[in-house]
């Protein structure tokens, strides 16, 4: 069973690059070791926020698919 993520952050709607852009802000407002949870409907988040965590160094805990609707787990570094 998944931990709660300490922040959760709904980007629905948004196209790229805004996803990256707006979970990498929350990301830096974070504490390390805090996760958080971003929802998105951009194809593309689907490549871009992992590339974004390797790039960054956060840990890039997975992403699960519902329908249309993509669910990312990002623990701050």
């Amino acid at each position: 069973m998944q931990a709660e993520p300490d922040d959760m952050l709904d980007l629905s709607g948004l196209l790229c690059p805004l996803p990256v852009l707006k979970a990498g802000k929350r990301l830096k407002a974070m504490a390390p070791g805090r996760t958080l949870t971003v929802i998105a409907t951009d194809p593309m988040a689907e490549t871009d926020l992992p590339l974004y965590c390797r790039e960054q160094g956060h840990d890039f805990l997975g992403c699960t698919r519902d329908g249309d609707t993509f669910i990312f787990r990002i623990r701050r570094t």
